[in-house]
Order: C-alpha cells, then structure tokens, then sequence
C-alpha cells in the first residue's frame, strides 16, 4: 500500500509539472510514467501475500469474509482485501498463582469450592490449537482474540462446575485424575463447539486450605506408624516361629540320641575318653567306680 500511495503521489506531481509555466513542464512525462511504473508495481505488491509456516491467512473485503483460508506459501489476492494471519500450532493458556508463570501478571489460579465448602486453588495449563477448516467462522463469530473469549473463561467455567462434585481430600489425592479427565471431557466438547482442539489439559497443582493440609499429615503419619508396627509384628511373629521349630528339632534331636544309645555303647565312649585322658600330658586325679561306672576327674588344681 506504500509502494501504490507513492507511485500516485508521483503521478500526480507529473500532471501538476504539465500544467506549469516553468520549465518543470518538460519533466511532466517522466513523472507521469514513473507514477504509472510505481503504481502498477504497488498493485501487483500489495496483492501478493506470503503465509509462513504454521499460520494460515483469512481474508475479508469491506467487511465479508472469505470461507476460503490461505495455505503456507505465496498467494495473490486482491489488494483491497485484508489477511489475518491465524497461528495453527500448539498453543499454551497457563492460569498459575505464581505472578510470572501465567498468561497474566499476577495471581491467576482458579478458585474453586468443592463438595465439602473449602475453597481449592488450582494451577492449570491447557494445550489447544485450532482447526485451520475453522478459521474463518472463528474469525467472523469470535474474531482473532479467541483466546481471552473462549480459552479462558471456558476452562474456568468447566473446572469450576466439576469441582463440586468431589471433596477436597479427593481432588488432592485419589482422584485427582478422574477429576482431570472429566473437566477435560467437557472442555474438549466446548472448544470443539467453537473450532478449536483440546490437544491436553495439565493440573499443575492443587492447592487445600492449610487446615486441611496438616489433616492429611498426620492422617498419613498415623497410616504409617500402622505400617511399622504390623512390620513390627509380623516379624516377631516370624522369630516365635522360628524358635517353635528351633526347639522342636532339639527335642526331636534328643529323642533320637537316648533312643539310639544303649550300654554297650556308653562303655565304648568311657574306655576311648580314658585312653585319650591317659595319653594327655597334664597331671590329673581319676576316681574310677562312680556312679554308672563314669571316671570322676579332678584337677589337681
């Protein structure tokens, strides 16, 4: 539009120049010719129109807008129209209450109530792009700012509808991830509705009340200690075990030792520990004839 606006420009001095008694009259043709030059140069300028990678262009002329999108690449269009270029990759909506991690400045999690009346507090990214078929009935009912009209106050709306159908220990804990797929399930419904696609939606923390925090703790502490002392337990029930049998196999041991004895054998061992006695260089004072004809042996210490 630059390009045209200057070639005019140039036009229309040359067919000032024309009319004037001065010598710059003669310079008239020049000028006329180049402010063509430059004018049909801006035209065939301002109707070419690139599309990077990614994007995708609508257009619309004097108000109407085109159901046909603009592919990447070059195009020719016409120069009175105007594109509005559409990002068609992933694209992230943060709400967090720590001040720079948001898609705005300050605290912007979700505050929601849950079943039992406290009040959770719930960071939330959600991935989404838009369906590039859509973009023009995007453009023409919402308009380029879909993300401050539908991204936001929908997830927003969702989270909070859901969130009273469960307490606030379970969204916390065990079923933190049957409440992600359910608000995802009804958001993805929505956008879906309005030509964008849900790609995931990602609970980055769920914050209770601090009451309701230290609950937990000990809650979790005392399951703990439970945990101990059944450990406890069942290992000194392990080692009672394990001395019933212990003691089980000396009995039986004995058994077998003064069932497998007799006379005869005795009288054996008493000679070979005489013999061995006999052999032993240290002094010692032996009282044979005790009873069951065992030697009594003394030192002589």
């Amino acid at each position: 539009m630059f390009i045209l606006t200057i070639g005019i420009l140039v036009a229309f001095a040359g067919f000032a120049f024309s009319k004037s008694p001065l010598n710059i009259s003669r310079y008239a043709p020049v000028l006329k010719i180049v402010g063509a030059a430059i004018i049909l140069l801006g035209i065939i300028s301002s109707g070419v129109r690139q599309i990077d990678a990614g994007t995708i262009g609508v257009q619309s002329l004097f108000g109407k807008v085109s159901p046909n999108v603009l592919e990447n690449g070059l195009h020719f269009v016409n120069p009175l129209a105007e594109v509005t270029i559409f990002d068609t990759k992933t694209q992230n909506y943060t709400m967090s209450a720590q001040h720079s991690e948001g898609e705005l400045q300050g605290d912007d999690a979700i505050r929601v109530l849950s079943a039992d009346g406290l009040e959770v507090v719930i960071d939330l990214t959600v991935l989404y792009k838009i369906m590039p078929e859509k973009a023009p009935a995007i453009y023409k009912g919402i308009g380029s700012d879909y993300k401050d009209k539908i991204v936001r106050p929908v997830t927003r709306t969702r989270i909070r509808d859901n969130a009273v159908y469960y307490d606030a220990v379970a969204l916390y804990s065990k079923r933190r991830d049957e409440f992600q797929n359910r608000i995802y399930q009804t958001i993805d419904k929505d956008f879906k509705g309005r030509g964008l696609i849900l790609e995931q939606l990602l609970i980055r923390n769920i914050n209770l009340p601090e009451s309701v925090k230290k609950t937990i703790e000990s809650k979790i502490n005392a399951e703990q200690e439970a945990q101990k002392m059944e450990f406890v337990l069942q290992k000194e029930k392990q080692e009672a075990e394990r001395k019933r049998v212990e003691a089980r196999g000396i009995a039986d041991y004995q058994t077998i030792i003064a069932l497998s004895l007799t006379d005869r054998q005795l009288q054996y061992e008493s000679i070979k520990a005489q013999k061995e006695l006999a052999a032993s260089p240290n002094a010692k004072i032996v009282v044979l004839g005790g009873k069951g004809n065992v030697p009594l042996i003394l030192n002589e210490k």
